[in-house]
Protein backbone atom coordinates (compact mmCIF):
# COMPACT_ATOMS: atom_id res chain seq x y z
CA UNK A 1 0.00 0.00 0.00
CA UNK A 2 1.37 3.34 -0.43
CA UNK A 3 1.08 6.34 1.84
CA UNK A 4 -2.21 7.76 0.78
CA UNK A 5 -3.68 4.29 1.07
CA UNK A 6 -2.65 3.34 4.24
CA UNK A 7 -3.55 7.04 5.55
CA UNK A 8 -7.34 5.99 4.24
CA UNK A 9 -6.98 3.03 6.40
CA UNK A 10 -5.86 5.05 9.43
CA UNK A 11 -9.10 6.95 9.00
CA UNK A 12 -10.90 3.54 8.60
CA UNK A 13 -9.67 1.69 11.27
CA UNK A 14 -9.72 4.98 13.96
CA UNK A 15 -12.92 5.09 13.38
CA UNK A 16 -13.75 1.08 13.76
CA UNK A 17 -11.77 1.29 17.21
CA UNK A 18 -13.68 4.39 18.19
CA UNK A 19 -16.94 2.67 17.55
CA UNK A 20 -15.70 -0.62 19.09
CA UNK A 21 -15.12 1.74 22.53
CA UNK A 22 -18.34 3.83 21.96
CA UNK A 23 -15.96 6.95 21.44
CA UNK A 24 -19.02 9.26 19.77
CA UNK A 25 -15.76 11.75 19.76
CA UNK A 26 -13.83 9.37 17.42
CA UNK A 27 -16.26 7.93 15.49
CA UNK A 28 -17.68 11.87 14.30
CA UNK A 29 -13.76 12.91 13.61
CA UNK A 30 -13.56 10.34 11.26
CA UNK A 31 -16.72 12.16 8.66
CA UNK A 32 -16.56 15.14 6.81
CA UNK A 33 -19.29 18.14 8.38
CA UNK A 34 -22.00 17.09 5.68
CA UNK A 35 -21.27 13.62 5.17
CA UNK A 36 -23.80 11.18 4.70
CA UNK A 37 -24.25 7.51 6.33
CA UNK A 38 -26.80 4.76 5.15
CA UNK A 39 -27.48 2.94 8.24
CA UNK A 40 -30.22 1.15 6.35
CA UNK A 41 -30.34 0.74 2.70
CA UNK A 42 -32.11 3.42 0.50
CA UNK A 43 -31.90 5.74 3.33
CA UNK A 44 -29.32 8.14 4.37
CA UNK A 45 -28.89 10.55 7.43
CA UNK A 46 -26.65 13.41 7.14
CA UNK A 47 -26.61 16.15 10.12
CA UNK A 48 -24.28 15.43 12.51
CA UNK A 49 -26.78 15.03 15.03
CA UNK A 50 -28.60 12.34 13.59
CA UNK A 51 -25.28 10.53 12.73
CA UNK A 52 -24.55 11.07 16.76
CA UNK A 53 -28.03 9.64 17.35
CA UNK A 54 -27.74 6.73 15.08
CA UNK A 55 -24.55 5.55 16.11
CA UNK A 56 -25.41 5.82 20.15
CA UNK A 57 -28.08 3.78 19.77
CA UNK A 58 -25.76 0.85 17.76
CA UNK A 59 -23.70 1.33 20.93
CA UNK A 60 -26.53 -0.14 22.94
CA UNK A 61 -25.60 -3.89 21.47
CA UNK A 62 -21.75 -3.73 22.33
CA UNK A 63 -21.04 -4.21 19.11
CA UNK A 64 -17.27 -5.41 18.03
CA UNK A 65 -16.86 -5.02 14.27
CA UNK A 66 -13.93 -6.53 12.43
CA UNK A 67 -13.09 -6.41 9.00
CA UNK A 68 -12.02 -10.65 8.55
CA UNK A 69 -11.40 -10.47 4.98
CA UNK A 70 -9.21 -7.42 4.28
CA UNK A 71 -9.59 -3.77 2.49
CA UNK A 72 -9.58 -2.60 -0.75
CA UNK A 73 -8.70 1.24 -1.63
CA UNK A 74 -8.59 2.70 -4.55
CA UNK A 75 -7.96 6.72 -5.16
CA UNK A 76 -8.09 8.76 -8.04
CA UNK A 77 -6.88 12.36 -7.12
CA UNK A 78 -8.31 13.46 -4.09
CA UNK A 79 -11.07 10.70 -3.90
CA UNK A 80 -10.75 7.50 -2.72
CA UNK A 81 -12.97 4.53 -2.43
CA UNK A 82 -12.50 1.61 0.43
CA UNK A 83 -14.50 -1.35 -0.12
CA UNK A 84 -14.18 -4.25 2.54
CA UNK A 85 -16.53 -7.02 4.13
CA UNK A 86 -17.25 -6.76 7.43
CA UNK A 87 -18.59 -8.90 10.78
CA UNK A 88 -20.34 -7.42 13.60
CA UNK A 89 -20.77 -9.35 16.63
CA UNK A 90 -22.86 -8.00 19.82
CA UNK A 91 -25.68 -8.92 22.55
CA UNK A 92 -29.25 -7.90 22.46
CA UNK A 93 -30.86 -6.17 25.11
CA UNK A 94 -32.67 -9.91 26.48
CA UNK A 95 -28.76 -11.13 26.57
CA UNK A 96 -28.93 -12.95 23.45
CA UNK A 97 -25.74 -12.56 20.95
CA UNK A 98 -26.40 -11.23 17.82
CA UNK A 99 -24.07 -11.55 14.88
CA UNK A 100 -24.40 -9.87 11.57
CA UNK A 101 -21.94 -9.43 8.20
CA UNK A 102 -21.96 -7.14 5.70
CA UNK A 103 -20.39 -5.55 2.96
CA UNK A 104 -19.30 -1.90 3.67
CA UNK A 105 -18.15 0.65 0.64
CA UNK A 106 -17.23 4.17 1.93
CA UNK A 107 -16.39 7.62 -0.46
CA UNK A 108 -13.17 9.56 1.39
CA UNK A 109 -12.09 12.77 0.40
CA UNK A 110 -8.40 14.28 0.94
CA UNK A 111 -8.30 17.14 2.87
CA UNK A 112 -5.90 20.00 2.78
CA UNK A 113 -3.72 19.05 6.20
CA UNK A 114 -3.23 15.28 4.13
CA UNK A 115 -5.85 13.87 5.83
CA UNK A 116 -8.61 11.81 4.27
CA UNK A 117 -12.44 11.83 6.02
CA UNK A 118 -15.55 10.16 5.14
CA UNK A 119 -18.09 12.04 2.97
CA UNK A 120 -20.49 8.72 2.18
CA UNK A 121 -20.26 5.51 4.55
CA UNK A 122 -22.67 2.55 2.98
CA UNK A 123 -22.30 -0.54 5.40
CA UNK A 124 -24.81 -2.31 3.78
CA UNK A 125 -23.82 -2.05 0.68
CA UNK A 126 -24.11 -6.28 0.36
CA UNK A 127 -27.95 -5.58 0.51
CA UNK A 128 -28.36 -5.30 -3.86
CA UNK A 129 -26.95 -9.18 -3.83
CA UNK A 130 -29.78 -10.40 -2.02
CA UNK A 131 -32.85 -8.68 -3.94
Amino acid sequence: MDFNQTNILKTIKSMTAAFNNKDITGVLAAYEQDAAVMFEPGTSVSSKDALRQNFESMFQVNPKFTYPKGHEVYISNDIALHVAPWEMSGMAPDGSAIKQSGLSIAVLRKKPDGNWLMVLDHPNGQHLMSN
